[in-house]
């Protein structure tokens, strides 16, 4: 009864969306303001059935109800009660409806909580999120029914694949279509400001805490993502430019790109139509991710589905929503005033050029994703595009990107000194030059390009304390004025210094990493050892172990650094009867910021006909940094939210001199 009744609300939450659509538009056009509630109460009832829908679906993974076909397919009674969870979201069906809750969520936080905004722009904004919801709902109700149940209920289930049984995938989805779907209000305010005739400084305020939270959850997402593929999957790294990873990272750039547009409009009134194009391009990779992980185009642990027809389907939802708001970008953009006039050197022209940056950095990712299916589609050969090609290609962009960063918030607005920018950051740039040449001179100089990564890692980091320095006047003021202007700087200022360091961590800790990581692979006897780096890896024992859907074995393996021990690691090889699948437990063993990555491969035979064990062990110098970067970043745009200036609810009304109005036809 309860898996009826989480269909039922699930047409219902349909419904709705269609009425908050109708109902909105009344609104508009009659002025209405009954019209406007009725609208708004559609849009949280919407989400309300959405919300009873997903947890009815959760009832039935908890409770393993195998006579409904998804849980079926992706779950098994002696599954932990996390992966059960997890389950809900591991399919294409339970993902889409998370799609669909988040969808209609953040419709809802915008009709019911957003105070700030006028009616009437408000009305277009939730008409067209309504419009949004009823695409993907009538998708998720027709195409991916998650509550479809099976005629004869099979007596077990198939289970998760054992590869997403991990506690880093289970938070993975959940973030990353926060953060996916957070962009959808963005694309909703840019047609709402385009019908309106309204992208003024107003607008860009309006629209930025919505930015900043969509890209904050993308960044967890896509950093717990990184992190699971890099002790999960045992292959000792932690990004592949797997077609699926651009799938996240393409909206995370074009993201980027939007948040630091959004300021100049907000600060100058300049650039209006360029942050409207990015506010639309933003929902629009979220989208074409959505297509490419569940068409089938695609083969990866990461996609959901390989299924042409819903693939269809997905392009053409894609093409309607894409295609109306560039459409309407069209039409309007000529009518678009240009905005506040800035000199090429100042703090606008320092974030023109980043947008520019990150949008060839977008459009190069989105060239070696997509150009190999293109090629296939149409003459059947295959074509690989990684490593080589990003680094040719993206590396430089981000090198320069990172170059031209610190100089920006150090300009001042409309027209700025460049040389006097350059002259407060010197310590940053010696710092920067002296690290790479240290480094360089220690290592091999074959690793030149992750020399340079590892300066501008350090030019990033110094150069957000010297912005701080700048702020506060230390050096140029007495004690107590430079303690009370640091109490003063604002959340947003600590968001945005927090973010830019966390970009200099992680560049540290990757380049540092993906260089200089060394690697070994010995078929190992008991108490024989490797030795990687500076570290002697010996394999103790091999024991049996039984999980609670597995079995497996353990190796116990000792790590010591100069004969004095480091940890004691248990890395596994797991099967799954449920799925007839093995995988391997990678183990780390943490020294510092550096991991000993150990994996325990199949069993063979050794000398004098011993069984031994393929036992692969890493050295990944500063990997902690990789994912630590990222969360500072995210903590930064959390910081930033917290700003009082970026409520949702609550924007400051922009001054008449800031506002760049469009005609209204």
């Amino acid at each position: 009864m309860i898996i009826e009744i989480g269909a039922f609300c699930l047409i219902l939450s349909l419904i709705l969306s269609a009425a908050q659509v109708g109902l909105s538009v009344i609104g508009r056009v009659r002025r209405s303001v009954v019209f406007y509630g009725a609208g708004e109460g559609a849009a949280g009832a919407a989400f309300l059935m959405v919300l009873i829908a997903f947890a009815a679906l959760m009832y039935a993974f908890v409770t393993s109800d195998f006579s409904v076909a998804n849980v079926a397919a992706n779950s098994h009674s002696a599954k932990p009660m996390l992966y059960k969870v997890a389950g809900v979201w591991g399919s294409h069906e339970g993902s889409m409806l998370l799609w669909c809750l988040a969808l209609t969520g953040f419709g809802a936080i915008v009709a019911l909580m957003a105070r700030g905004l006028p009616a009437a722009m408000k009305s277009v904004v939730v008409a067209s999120q309504g419009s949004l919801g009823v695409l993907f709902l009538a998708y998720t109700v027709f195409a991916s029914n998650p509550f479809v149940r099976l005629l004869q209920a099979p007596v077990e289930g198939r289970s998760l694949n054992p590869l997403l049984q991990d506690p880093a995938l289970a938070f993975h989805p959940p973030f990353l279509y926060g953060g996916y779907v957070g962009f959808s209000i963005v694309f909703s305010f840019a047609i709402a400001a385009l019908i309106e005739g309204r992208v003024d400084a107003a607008w860009a305020r309006w629209v930025r805490p919505w930015s900043l939270a969509a890209w904050s959850l993308l960044t967890v997402g896509i950093t717990l993502g990184a992190f699971w593929a890099y002790y999960e999957l045992g292959w000792g790294g932690w990004w592949f430019w797997d077609p699926v990873e651009n799938a996240s990272f393409m909206p995370w750039l074009i993201g980027t790109a939007l948040l630091h547009s959004a300021v100049v409009t907000e600060k100058r009134g300049a650039l209006p139509g360029w942050t409207v194009f990015l506010a639309l391009g933003s929902f629009t990779f979220s989208m074409l991710g959505a297509f490419l992980v569940r068409s089938g185009v695609l083969t990866s642990v990461h996609a959901f589905a390989v299924d042409p027809e819903r693939g269809i389907l997905l392009l053409t939802i894609l093409g309607l929503a894409a295609g109306a708001g560039f459409g309407l970008f069209a039409w309007r953009a000529p009518k678009l005033a240009p905005g506040g006039l800035f000199a090429p050197i100042s703090r606008e022209g320092a974030l023109v050029i980043n947008n520019l940056i990150l949008s060839a950095a977008t459009v190069t990712v989105l060239l070696g994703t997509l150009y190999p299916l293109i090629k296939e589609a149409l003459t059947g050969q295959s074509l690989s595009v990684g490593t080589p090609y990003f680094n040719l290609t993206f590396a430089p962009l981000m090198a320069l990107a990172f170059l031209v960063l610190p100089i920006g918030p150090l300009l001042s607005w409309k027209r700025g000194d460049g040389l006097g920018a350059l002259q407060r950051l010197w310590a940053a740039a010696v710092l920067a030059v002296v690290v790479a040449l240290l480094v360089l001179w220690l290592q091999k100089p074959t690793h030149a390009a992750a020399s340079v990564g590892m300066g501008l890692g350090v030019w990033l980091i110094v150069g957000v304390f010297v912005e701080i320095a700048e702020r506060i006047h230390l050096g140029r003021a007495s004690p107590a004025e430079v303690r009370r202007r640091l109490g003063g700087l604002p959340r947003g200022a600590w968001g945005m210094s927090l973010a830019h360091a966390g970009l200099g961590v992680f560049t540290l800790g990757a380049c540092f990493e993906t260089a200089y990581k060394i690697e070994a692979a010995q078929a190992l006897t008991i108490n024989q050892a490797i030795t990687v780096g500076a570290y002697q890896v010996q394999l103790s024992d091999v024991v049996a172990a039984n999980g609670p859907n597995y079995i497996a074995e353990r190796g116990l393996v000792t790590v010591t650094k100069n004969g004095k021990p480091v940890c004691d690691a248990k890395p596994e090889r797991r099967f799954y009867p449920a799925n007839s699948q093995t995988t391997s437990e990678v183990a780390l063993c943490l020294e510092g910021l550096d991991d000993v990555y150990l994996v325990l491969g199949e069993r063979r035979v050794g000398s004098e006909a011993q069984p031994a064990w393929l036992v692969r062990a890493y050295w990944n110098p500063l990997a902690r940094l990789i994912f630590l970067g990222p969360l500072l970043m995210a903590l930064g745009g959390a910081v930033s939210l917290s700003d009082r200036r970026l409520r949702f609810a609550a924007p400051r009304r922009a001054t008449e001199a800031g506002a760049v109005p469009v005609p209204a036809e």
